[in-house]
């Protein structure tokens, strides 16, 4: 383990903002995460733990210790009649443990292929696409309290696991670093396509084609069709969240747009997609600068040429402040903002 001073992290984040960290280190195992907590540069330092770097934008400099969670490895650690366990470290690529329990025909996470990130962040942020979450396949995760410097195993019920939330995300926010996730797959997968844009592409094929293989490369052709390539665009994929609106907002808008779209979550409770509000506020494609939205999809703020992380946030702002104006409600951000 190494730590570096005055380090550039534009190559540790999606945006490709060329921020610096004051220190960074890169840890690749448990053994050296507990051998640098009791260190001096830890204790006194701010920390800031970095997984992909896929749901992060940074506004300035981080005047701390940055921690790259770099621990590997893929093993089934225990099955039954039904299910198999799969634990991963916190640091392997999400969409190579997709790969990997796809090609084992472990079906519950093929509709969440192409994932930007790493395991150990899936959990925090409940990630989530195409009528999947984490959270339906979760079984426990382990990882280490950093003040205490002591290993701490959450089962699903203690994570309080919400809409792009978690108790990771609150409660234990930079004070617990996830060092493994173990899930819990079928053995005899079932097709989720209650996404309306995967079941229209499954009636392109006979069913004896449809595995979780090919609905894997579904999502992933969807994705790729509506979402920029971060190696190519700087981007952190949907920069904010669906807002949840209750009957009454969800009754208003629907008299002042009669081609709203909504899901409803409960009796009282309705997503509206962030993205077409943006679009009806005439912002699809729109740029500021060296800033802008995808041309495919509005959702997705793009880094068009070394914007720096203020220009983003700005760039975020406006948009805020034009869905506000129209449709009098607030977007949440999905994106970490440092």
């Amino acid at each position: 383990m190494k730590i570096i001073e005055n380090f550039s992290l534009k190559n540790y984040n999606t945006f490709h903002v060329d921020a610096k960290s004051k220190y960074f280190c890169e840890i690749k195992s448990i053994e050296e995460l507990q051998e640098l907590i009791p260190q001096e540069i830890f204790i006194k330092n701010k920390k800031l733990i970095l997984g992909g770097g896929s749901n992060i934008l940074f506004t300035s400099d981080f005047n701390g210790l940055v921690i790259k969670n770099s621990i590997d490895g893929i093993e089934e650690s225990g099955e039954d009649n039904e299910h198999v366990f799969v634990n991963a470290g916190a640091g392997v690529v999400w969409d190579d443990l997709v790969s990997y329990c796809v090609n084992k025909n472990y079906g519950g996470i093929e509709n969440l292929s192409l994932i930007p990130g790493t395991v150990g962040a899936a959990p925090i942020q409940n990630i989530g696409a195409y009528g999947a979450e984490l959270k339906d396949v979760f079984y426990s995760l382990k990882g280490i309290l950093l003040k205490e410097n002591l290993m701490k195993e959450f089962y699903k019920k203690e994570c309080y696991f919400g809409y792009r939330n978690s108790v990771f995300k609150n409660e234990y926010k930079d004070k617990f670093l996830i060092t493994s996730v173990t899930l819990k797959l079928t053995k005899n997968p079932k097709l989720n396509i209650e996404y309306s844009a995967l079941r229209e592409e499954v009636k392109k094929y006979k069913k004896e084609e449809l595995t979780i293989a090919k609905l894997s490369q579904i999502v992933k052709d969807i994705r790729n069709s509506k979402l920029a390539d971060p190696v190519k665009l700087g981007n952190a994929g949907s920069f904010f969240k669906n807002p949840e609106v209750d009957k009454e907002t969800l009754e208003r808008l629907e008299s002042e747009f009669e081609d709203l779209i909504s899901f409803k979550v409960d009796d009282n409770s309705y997503k509206i997609p962030a993205g077409w509000m943006i679009e009806k506020c005439g912002l699809k494609g729109f740029k500021i600068g060296k800033v802008g939205t995808y041309d495919k999809q509005a959702l997705v703020i793009i880094n068009y040429d070394n914007a720096s992380g203020k220009e983003i946030y700005n760039f975020s702002e406006f948009i805020k402040e034009k869905v506000f104006i129209k449709f009098k409600i607030e977007l949440e951000r999905e994106v970490n903002i440092i």
